[in-house]
């Protein structure tokens, strides 16, 4: 392939150069560049490794689970997605296995790292539900707080009649929360604090804030947070192989 052929429209030649260009000017290059270079490392580290290869019967296996997760037990209805696709069995076959090779190396350079920065981190990854009363002025939030500390009124009373965002339809009910994503002061005023707790009242953006904990659900190193991890550590490993590496980008 010429490097001034790289890609035709019609008749017109896109070089190497021109796509690369183009790929500068609409912020793509850097993102292009990167999941090359990440192919490269993943390359690198699969040809050096000769335990990572899955065995014909873990091969089918993993082939029949994604039939019957995408519905495509019927023989005549797998032809047709495989078709669909541009692909043949063979072809499928070499995918998935590239697929479970590709998943054990992740497993192998991930799984001590992912697991050592979640319990070094589990507070962070607990969730907790919150309500909240939201109101303009700070005499008013302390004398709710009053209220509420001496059972005049319940807390969803007061945040159907005082609270100042939508959630007030909802007795102040705000949702379910990991506590790593909350603002600095909110983590701060809930630490140590139980279901059931009022905290507050903390000024936030000019407003001032109640919080009440609803519920604590602690974290576990499964479903989505545990591949969230694994994600990160395995970007974080990637990269660092490329560290000591002196990386350039020549076109002729």
């Amino acid at each position: 392939m010429s490097l001034d052929n790289f890609l035709t429209v019609d008749d017109q030649s896109i070089s190497l150069r021109q796509a690369l260009a183009y790929l500068r000017a609409s912020g793509d290059l850097e993102q292009f560049l990167t999941r090359i270079l990440r192919q490269y490392v993943i390359e690198q580290e699969l040809s050096n490794s000769t335990d990572l290869e899955a065995d014909s019967s873990e091969v089918e296996q993993a082939i029949i689970n994604f039939r019957l997760q995408n519905q495509l037990v019927p023989a005549d209805r797998f032809d047709e997605w495989l078709k669909s696709r541009g692909m043949n069995y063979t072809g499928f076959r070499e995918q998935v296995g590239a697929g479970l090779k590709m998943e054990r190396l992740k497993q192998r350079v991930t799984q001590t790292a992912a697991t050592e920065f979640f319990e070094q981190n589990k507070a962070q990854f607990e969730q907790v539900v919150l309500s909240r009363i939201v109101v303009a002025d700070a005499a008013l939030a302390a004398d709710l707080k009053q209220q509420l500390g001496a059972s005049e009124a319940t807390f969803e009373e007061l945040a159907k009649q005082h609270s100042l965002t939508s959630d007030r339809a909802y007795n102040g009910m705000m949702g379910t929360f990991a506590v790593g994503q909350l603002p600095e002061p909110v983590r701060a005023a809930i630490a140590g604090a139980a279901p059931g707790d009022v905290v507050g009242p903390l000024e936030l953006e000019g407003r001032y804030t109640l919080l009440r904990i609803e519920q604590r659900l602690p974290a576990s190193f499964e479903g989505q947070l545990k591949q969230n991890l694994e994600n990160q550590m395995f970007d974080k490993w990637w990269q660092e192989q490329l560290k000591d590496k002196a990386v350039k980008m020549t076109i002729e």
